[in-house]
């Protein structure tokens, strides 16, 4: 497979997505950057802007195991990497493996349960395996984690530590529609009765896991010039001697970065990579890595506008 090939398939997840979806068209080319680079996506909105729901789409699109695990303040990290349960007919102690084993996960409201169990996702994002009773097992290849929250509610919530965050490619922040946007979704929507199906909305899957598999040898193709890793560098550099932010990103950002360009490089068709595709991406990879200083905090400030003035400050190779 080509980058060319690459674009086209993107494109049939965009219309296939799109028979369901209103709007959303920066979000569902974060989720195909993410699924090319082999990222995971933390999607962050009020509620009823269809983060579950575009999750949902998306997966349909793939020809991935696909499993969801609705996050509660009760649930335990053995609920979701699963536990070794004794059968008293064989007297041997058998694997019951948790939602987690699948290729596409989604996380919904994972702010909702305790530090203890997100960290259970930890190793599984970062290395794609999982440690149950000392003994590792493997997860799929083209394991992928898409988690949601909602930033309104705080109380009874957990908000992720920053190791987690950073486990994440990007953050992605979900508004509401415009006018014209809301309009159609209210007239499309508001006709029918039961919940939201995407295969009643005609939404098929165009993506297979040999398919998958050819894209990510076209990304890894897809080529990186010295001008561009020094034009990563100083961005996330400049992220830690800004005086507006405590924190600036990690080298993993750096690399992530670069890695997400060069996926956004081939759902363009290119097999190389431009200042353009760093800058498109830079503040949904890079929002959740910062934290503000106080006095940032004071003003107001968020990361997004911070964030935005390095880059524009930035000096790009031509």
């Amino acid at each position: 497979m080509n980058v060319a090939e690459v674009k086209a398939l993107a494109a049939g997840v965009r219309n296939e997505v799109g028979k369901a979806i209103v709007g959303q068209g920066d979000t569902v080319d974060l989720l195909l950057t993410a699924l090319f680079a082999r990222g995971h996506v933390l999607l962050e909105g009020p509620p009823g802007v269809a983060k579950t729901y575009l999750a949902q789409c998306f997966a349909r699109t793939l020809g991935l195991d696909f499993g969801r695990i609705q996050f509660t303040p009760d649930l335990m990290p053995a609920d979701i990497i699963g536990s070794n349960v004794f059968n008293f007919q064989t007297s041997t102690f058998s694997l019951t493996e948790g939602p987690l084993f699948c290729e596409l996960l989604l996380a919904d409201e994972i702010n909702r349960t305790p530090p203890k169990t997100q960290a259970a996702l930890l190793e599984a994002m970062q290395e794609r395996r999982v440690t149950i009773d000392g003994k590792a097992r493997q997860l799929s290849e083209h394991f992928m984690v898409v988690a949601t929250q909602n930033p309104l509610e705080q109380q009874g919530t957990y908000p992720l530590p920053e190791a987690q965050l950073d486990r994440f490619l990007f953050k992605q922040t979900l508004g509401y529609p415009t006018y014209e946007e809301e309009r159609k979704i209210v007239a499309e929507y508001g006709m029918q009765s039961g919940h939201a199906d995407p295969a009643a909305r005609g939404v098929s899957r165009v993506v297979t896991a040999e398919l998958l598999t050819q894209a990510h040898a076209a990304v890894a193709g897809v080529r990186l010039t010295d001008d561009i890793v020094g034009y990563v560098l100083d961005l996330v550099r400049s992220t830690r001697e800004t005086p507006d932010l405590a924190s600036g990103a990690s080298p993993r950002a750096a690399a992530q970065l670069a890695l997400a360009a060069r996926s956004r490089a081939a759902l363009d068709g290119r097999d190389y990579v431009i200042p353009d595709d760093v800058k498109a991406l830079a503040l949904p990879a890079l929002r959740h890595r910062v934290i503000l200083s106080p006095a940032a905090e004071i003003d107001g400030r968020r990361p997004d506008q911070i964030l935005q003035a390095l880059v524009d400050v930035a000096a790009a190779p031509r």
